[in-house]
């Protein structure tokens, strides 16, 4: 197998052109494709033709590597790597023009799921913001070359990201949990793409996270950003269609976790 150095460059190399195809068809102007599960949960063109350049690259640097695409299936590979893809996670604000999208490529091994596998690389690729948050296992999460650490400290409350299923039927649950979170939080966030929630916590922007129902192509780039940052991820609720997944110091997850389960 190769270094975790190894395939994070491959990831870095085909994240950032995978991001700029995306930026480019975002100003060409975006056509929704289907929906998914329910009508505002869309799907675009560019979501295809990006996970399509992704797992074409993957295929021509990576041969035998496994797959998991949010718009494409998965495939089982021969080697014990598995790509874990969301091409451009944020397709509501990409579609809308809002700038918080990124593409989202993560290397792992043993698994398809947080609890059973060891994340190797990630990157979170964000082109409107003209960002990319790298990070491979035990080399630190970073943003170019400034190493990146998760916030500590909190004093005025944390500031913390959340997010809402497409569902109608599950709103009434995600802001209950939110009413749990707000005596300890400073203010909540709302961005619309989880990869970037977890990159922001990584780069302490952020002090926590927490949202139900995120698939592994939503998380496991950006959970690889806030473990090597210091943080902590944990999911939780696992028997759930809509399992929780909350980000921060292991201090603020485990008070989150304690407020949602109370």
């Amino acid at each position: 197998m190769s270094s975790e150095a190894d395939l994070l460059a491959i990831a870095v190399d085909i994240a950032e052109e995978a991001a700029a195809l995306a930026a480019h068809r975002r100003a060409q102007g975006v056509t929704v494709a289907a929906s998914k599960s329910v009508l505002a949960d869309i799907v675009t063109e560019a979501d295809r033709e990006v996970e399509d350049l992704i797992r074409t690259r993957l295929a021509a640097e990576r041969p035998g590597d496994g797959f998991i695409g949010e718009e494409s299936g998965d495939a089982n590979g021969t080697t014990d790597v598995t790509w874990v893809v969301d091409p451009i996670d944020g397709t509501v604000n990409y579609s809308f023009g809002i700038p918080s999208y990124a593409v989202s490529i993560a290397a792992v091994s043993g698994g398809s799921t947080l609890e059973s596998w060891t994340a190797l690389a990630g990157v979170v690729a964000a082109p409107a913001l003209g960002e990319t948050f790298t990070a491979a296992r035990g080399e630190g999460s970073w943003l170019g070359e400034q190493r990146l650490g998760v916030s500590t400290t909190w004093p005025a409350g944390a500031l913390i990201a959340s997010g809402f299923g497409y569902d109608p039927a599950t709103h009434e649950g995600d802001l209950a949990n939110v009413a749990k979170i707000m005596p300890i939080a400073r203010d909540l966030r709302r961005m619309g793409a989880a990869s970037l929630d977890l990159a922001f916590v990584a780069a302490g922007r952020l002090d926590g996270y927490f949202e139900r129902g995120l698939k592994p192509w939503d998380y496991a780039a950006g959970a690889l950003l806030v473990v090597e940052a210091g943080g902590e991820v944990r999911r939780t609720m696992l028997d759930s269609p809509r399992p929780m997944c909350v980000a921060g110091t292991k201090e603020l997850v485990r008070e989150i976790l304690e407020r949602i389960d109370s």
